[in-house]
């Protein structure tokens, strides 16, 4: 069998773990997901391994947080008064919303606390600071081309 190279197209499964163990993500949910190898879609250590892979493997990727999401950064959690959040639901710990970072994009925000007045927000992604491990199944390949 082949190894897949860059262009093609993997059908794989995975379970996403912290270094602890404790899962915080997997395809048993939503289904095998497809990735473009060379695409810039994934971790570059989870594409290297999926190249050394035939369909049917399984392996696991140890990714640091530096190359994952990288270190938490405290500047990245500020206050908001209650009065500048948009209608809707009441705000809750854990909630996500998204606001206009400083170059005008989309960010994600997740609210971390609320208060009276105010709620804490953290534009960290929620994994930042964490080292990951995912364990890979490959299920299918379907060659550029």
């Amino acid at each position: 069998m082949t190894n897949p190279t860059n262009g093609d197209t993997v059908t794989i499964d995975y379970v996403l773990k912290r270094t602890d163990g404790e899962e915080v993500g997997t395809t048993a949910q939503v289904g095998p997901q497809e990735i473009e190898l060379g695409a810039g879609n994934t971790f570059p250590q989870i594409e290297e391994a999926l190249k050394s892979m035939d369909v049917g493997d399984q392996q696991t990727v140890a990714i640091p947080c530096d190359s994952a999401f990288g270190q938490r950064r405290e500047d990245l959690v500020q206050q908001i008064p209650r009065a500048q959040l948009p209608e809707g639901p009441e705000p809750q710990p854990g909630m996500a919303l998204q606001a206009q970072g400083p170059d005008g994009n989309p960010m994600m925000l997740h609210i971390a606390e609320v208060g009276e007045e105010n709620i804490t927000v953290d534009a960290n992604h929620p994994l930042a600071g964490e080292d990951l491990t995912f364990d890979l199944t490959l299920r299918g390949i379907k060659q550029a081309g």
